[in-house]
């Protein structure tokens, strides 16, 4: 007697996935960019709460710790006409702070460029790289105070020190940066584009300003960061209008709410600028990360 067949068992086809109703999807696309919004949000609130039960709490005078509330009525007060003056010492908030992006922008453009120019060239040069990259690292330690009264001796006390300064400030990690960035390019590809009849001048084209890139906009990112923090030593002298020299003089008179809303002021444009530069990186240079 023969054995029956074994019985052959089915696989159920597996179903397609039907897509996600419209609303389903923005709801799943909305989830990520809630949760980046919600956690500085929240720790904005939790800084804010702390700092007013600190300042409440009377362990310092509100001259040292002004709570929250005063620090908003002096940017109020710097941000609108009042008996008669307008803002802080005839200048509006915003006007101080445009006053000093412009500074910055003229001095940082320059050293930025002057860098960018210098890490090519040393990082293309190995005799360039050996004069000039001890004085960039010399000249990268030394802090802005340092150099900033002999500028003053040289070309005075009007716009062209404060530039000055923040040209040089911002010269030194671009031209490090860069430099590192062109030593470091792929030395399979220099040799590909050699031996496939390159110019010296399409390798650089083609090649290694491609490679160097991503470092380079890190080292303008930086950049940018110590020229901001060379704002308020840049507007020490003849700063008004200007948001260091606002930072300064109120400082002079213990006038601490005005203080840290210039504080705050600095900071802020800082991120908004910091996050411009983000996302001309991402444009510029798609492929960081990926290559």
């Amino acid at each position: 007697m023969s054995a029956a067949p074994p019985e052959s068992k089915t696989v159920p086809e597996s179903t397609p996935t039907e897509p996600l109703p419209p609303r389903r999807q923005r709801a799943y696309g909305l989830r990520p960019l809630v949760r980046r919004l919600a956690l500085p949000f929240g720790s904005l609130l939790l800084f804010l709460a702390l700092w007013h039960l600190l300042a409440a709490s009377g362990t310092w005078s509100e001259t040292l710790v002004p709570p929250p509330a005063t620090v908003w009525d002096a940017f109020i007060e710097v941000s609108t006409a009042h008996d008669g003056v307008r803002g802080y010492n005839g200048t509006y908030l915003i006007e101080h702070l445009a006053i000093s992006l412009r500074r910055i922008g003229i001095g940082a453009g320059v050293g930025i460029v002057l860098g960018v120019l210098f890490g090519l060239l040393m990082g293309s040069v190995g005799w360039l790289r050996s004069v000039f990259e001890p004085w960039i690292t010399f000249l990268r330690t030394l802090p802005p105070l340092a150099y900033f009264s002999l500028l003053i001796v040289w070309l005075g006390i009007n716009e062209e020190p404060k530039i000055t300064l923040l040209a040089v400030a911002a010269f030194p990690p671009v031209a490090v940066s860069t430099t590192a960035a062109v030593v470091a390019a792929p030395r399979s590809l220099l040799e590909a584009a050699r031996a496939l009849g390159a110019s010296r001048w399409d390798v650089v084209k083609d090649v290694v300003i491609p490679s160097a890139l991503p470092e380079t906009f890190t080292g303008i990112r930086l950049a940018v960061g110590v020229a901001y923090s060379s704002l308020v030593a840049a507007e020490l002298v003849n700063g008004l209008p200007g948001i260091g020299g606002m930072v300064k003089d109120a400082a002079n008179y213990n006038n601490t709410p005005v203080v840290i809303v210039g504080i705050v002021a600095i900071g802020v444009s800082g991120l908004i600028i910091d996050g411009l530069l983000l996302r001309l990186e991402r444009a510029v240079v798609p492929w960081r990360g990926r290559a």
